[in-house]
């Protein structure tokens, strides 16, 4: 039995007709930073929505093979409130809760049924501290979310993933609207949080990916080409597939 913490099988991933991933199989090891590079519509983010089953709301979206998230498949989950609780989501642009700072990272606590302010007092703060935002938010958690930078929305999604005490969190190019510090601070949160979780990483920058990931996956037009460590893509004599080097080395993409 596969001790991965995320392990998919001939996976193939349809929107109707459209075949936007076809016949994955790779795993994610636990307590790893797991890199996805490629070119746009080569089945990145679709990947991720099945990880968190967002297939149940996305019109025509549907899946065949096997998708095991500890040692369970996806499938098998009655209650995707419990899985979705396990992992936690980035997406590209912060998508803040039309509420307040503290009200933003305290809502997934409440869901699970915290309700002394003392405890949800802790567990803002944590969240907020280990997304680097807390120095720059504690003097204003009443204030919206909504009324913070972009940088800080982002800090402040993350914080709200991490309230969540997932096991896996998904980050689908989480720096796209971020200055290039605030992605060196979040970078630096991500380093850290490996050791509490496992981190998938959809990324279009290269050397985010070389940074961050352990190992790393090169999607291309709908396939998984290659999964590697991730320094076999930036070392000349690796064996690596062609199309994985053409990419990282810039001749397209």
């Amino acid at each position: 039995m596969s001790d991965a913490e995320i392990a998919v099988r001939d996976l193939t991933i349809r929107y109707g007709q459209h075949v936007a991933l076809k016949g994955a199989s790779f795993e994610v090891r636990p307590h790893e930073i797991f890199g996805i590079i490629g070119p746009a519509n080569s089945g990145k983010t679709s990947f991720l929505k099945v990880l968190n089953r967002m297939d149940t709301f996305t019109a025509g979206m549907h899946f065949e093979g096997q998708v095991e998230v500890g040692g369970r498949d996806v499938r098998a989950w009655r209650n995707l409130y419990a899985l979705r609780r396990q992992i936690g989501v980035v997406f590209p642009l912060p998508v803040g809760l039309p509420l307040s700072v503290y009200d933003n990272v305290a809502f997934a606590p409440r869901l699970a049924g915290v309700r002394a302010k003392a405890d949800l007092n802790v567990i803002v703060e944590g969240c907020l501290r280990r997304a680097a935002l807390w120095d720059e938010v504690k003097d204003r958690l009443n204030a919206l979310g909504s009324l913070l930078s972009g940088g800080q929305q982002q800090r402040l999604t993350i914080a709200r993933a991490l309230s969540q005490k997932p096991r896996i969190l998904l980050l689908d190019e989480f720096s796209i609207a971020v200055d290039p510090v605030t992605t060196m601070r979040i970078e630096a949160v991500l380093s850290e949080l490996k050791a509490e979780m496992t981190i998938v990483l959809v990324t279009n920058l290269v050397q985010q990916a070389r940074r961050l990931a352990d190992r790393t996956a090169f999607f291309l037009m709908g396939e998984c080409v290659t999964v590697a460590p991730t320094e076999q893509f930036f070392l000349r004599d690796a064996d690596l597939d062609p199309r994985a080097r053409d990419y990282v080395e810039g001749r397209f993409g």
